[in-house]
Formats: structure tokens, sequence, C-alpha cells
């Protein structure tokens, strides 16, 4: 009579595969291929980042420290209160 539900239509030239979630491995190859790769990365990235981050901590620090400087009291304003 009709076509069932998914075989609506044919369609020539294209394939399509699929392959079960059971039989996919998840976790293959990431202790051999995984860390290497994450090592490399990183190595290739540090030089460039971490010059950055340690001129903003030094930065922040001394702004920091500044801060607190300009924001003491001077004990000779209070030399003569009773």
């Amino acid at each position: 009579m009709g076509k069932e539900f998914g075989n609506l239509y044919k369609i020539n030239g294209i394939v399509f595969f699929h392959l079960s979630p059971y039989e996919q491995k998840a976790f293959k190859g990431l202790i051999s291929e995984g860390v290497p790769n994450l090592i490399r990365r990183f190595q290739g990235s540090v030089f460039k980042i971490t010059p950055f981050f340690m001129f903003s901590y030094l930065l922040v620090n001394w702004a920091n420290e500044k801060n607190c400087i300009l924001s003491r009291k001077n004990p000779k304003d209070y030399e003569n209160d009773t």
C-alpha cells in the first residue's frame, strides 16, 4: 500500500554509517595519545601565556602594597590628641 516510516524515499549516492555506542571505545588512546598531546600543547603555549600572568600578578601586588602605604594615617597628626 504505502512505504514504511523511515523508507519514505530513496536517496542515491549518499551512504550513512552508524556505529553503536556500545561498540565505541570512548577512552581508547587516552594514555598513549592524549597525555603526550596534552604535554605538547602545554609546552607550546606556556611561554606565550606565562609572561602575561606574571606581569599581571606583579602589577596587582605592587598596586596593593602602594595602596596600603598610601592608606596609612600619619602618626604625627595625632601626637597631641588626648
